[in-house]
């Protein structure tokens, strides 16, 4: 995948050649301005043609048409007798219309008897309605050919084929077109099935396949590379040594990466060497059509992200006007100009990141229109008042009341406290010109599941 534009190198102090944020922060970049640079130099993936199993998640590029009637034959919607609506007429179960069962009609038979006058034939869910009848009694109607009373279901045709014959009594009337599934009644030859743009779910691969598509023209998925950084990173089940601790980032982020739409593969922790994650991201780029690295992009000695990734000048590392979330880095890499991503490695820093850039950057490759989390305004569900450094969008973990319209804090502000993260279903949005916000107060409110 090729970007349409890459981010020219920067010194972040000097801030981005279309300007910083406008604020009291100068040099910081906007959270908007950051995003915008982004999505500026990542292009939809092209178009590829797949098999149905292969194409689920992706997105159609293509206006899909109904070839054939869905269904393509008027069938049974019961498991019954086919019969003639005369022949049932004020059929009761003290005086059941008695008729002479002709044969079975299967789903998927072929060479259909023809029911006629005081005739009917054995009918199974699915199957065509033969000529000549008009309706379909349920076998519940029936005494199912057993000459007692209501019947509770049909014996199988193999262990008893002689229920194909002999006689049914019918103790219920029907209308014509009683239980009978009408050719086109789910759509009509010509119809528009799916239009380009639709994300293809289980319901919509059922729908290609009922209407005879074997492959679909669609965007892949986006395939994401996670990997995190840290000679400290342990990772999950191996024995934690002195001043180490487990790996969270590339887990959470891999999963955030498919609940976005996306193919991720998780890269064990990278060690603090500048060398070796060079040499990681470029064994990893004939998988990715997005890199996301996590950790090693502040100002500390062993960053080395940010080591790593300045020496072409492709990479551009910046602060950003927000909490938490401030160090960020992005550009392209490698001969297809792959995007790459560098967050934080504060989990929660780690996190937010992710929803508010690598996200919609996702959904963009994806081709998708709507990139972003859904937002509502919601009114502070809090003991105190929240405060929030001048000139930084501040994203706090809540959890939103859809029912009562309120949002309520989870956990404090530090940018380590993830296990108030796993209980969070939102994040609440302090903008840039607030240092507090009151009980009671509206602010928007970033839903996340």
């Amino acid at each position: 995948m090729s970007s349409s534009t890459a981010p020219a190198s920067s010194d972040s102090s000097s801030g981005p050649s279309h300007g910083p944020c406008e604020g009291p922060s100068h040099g910081l970049w906007s959270v908007d301005a950051h995003l915008d640079d982004i999505l500026a130099a990542v292009s939809p993936l092209e178009p590829i043609e797949l098999q149905l199993p292969d194409a689920q998640g992706c997105v159609l590029v293509e206006d899909v048409t109904v070839p054939v009637a869905l269904p393509p034959f008027d069938n049974s919607s019961m498991d019954g007798y086919a019969v003639r609506v005369a022949d049932v007429a004020g059929a009761t179960e003290e005086f059941p219309a008695v008729l002479t069962v002709i044969g079975d009609v299967a789903a998927g038979a072929g060479g259909l008897p023809v029911v006629g006058p005081g005739q009917a034939a054995r009918i199974m869910t699915g199957a065509p309605l033969p000529p000549g009848a008009e309706a379909v009694v349920p076998v519940e109607w029936t005494d199912g050919g057993a000459g007692g009373g209501a019947a509770s279901g049909m014996r199988a045709a193999s262990a008893a084929p002689e229920g194909a014959g002999g006689e049914v009594r019918v103790h219920r009337a029907a209308e014509a077109r009683a239980h009978v599934r009408a050719r086109g009644s789910d759509v009509q030859a010509g119809d528009l099935a799916l239009e380009a743009g639709t994300v293809l779910g289980p319901p919509q691969i059922g729908l290609l396949a009922a209407i005879g598509r074997g492959t679909v023209r669609v965007r892949p998925r986006p395939r994401v590379v996670v990997i995190s950084t840290g000679s400290e990173l342990v990772q999950p089940g191996d024995e934690l040594g002195e001043g180490q601790i487990y790996d969270s980032n590339s887990f959470a982020l891999a999963a955030a990466a498919r609940d976005a739409g996306a193919i991720s593969y998780r890269v064990g922790a990278v060690t603090d060497d500048a060398e070796t994650l060079r040499a990681t991201i470029e064994d990893q780029l004939i998988r990715a059509d997005l890199i996301v690295t996590t950790g090693g992009v502040s100002v500390g000695a062993y960053d080395v992200v940010k080591e790593a990734l300045t020496a072409d000048g492709r990479v551009d590392f910046r602060k950003l006007a927000m909490q938490p979330g401030k160090p960020q880095g992005f550009g392209t890499i490698g001969p297809e100009h792959t995007p790459l991503l560098a967050l934080p490695g504060n989990p929660v820093s780690s996190y937010v990141s992710f929803e508010l850039f690598v996200r919609p950057a996702i959904r963009a490759l994806m081709g998708l229109g709507d990139l972003h989390r859904p937002r509502v305004r919601a009114v502070l569900d809090a003991d105190r008042a929240l405060t929030s450094p001048a000139g930084r969008r501040q994203f706090l973990r809540g959890t939103y009341d859809a029912e009562s319209g309120t949002v309520t804090p989870v956990g404090g502000a530090g940018s380590h406290l993830i296990a108030a993260l796993a209980h969070a279903d939102a994040l609440l949005v302090v903008p840039e010109e607030r240092e507090s916000v009151e009980p009671g107060s509206e602010l928007d409110v970033v839903l996340l599941g």
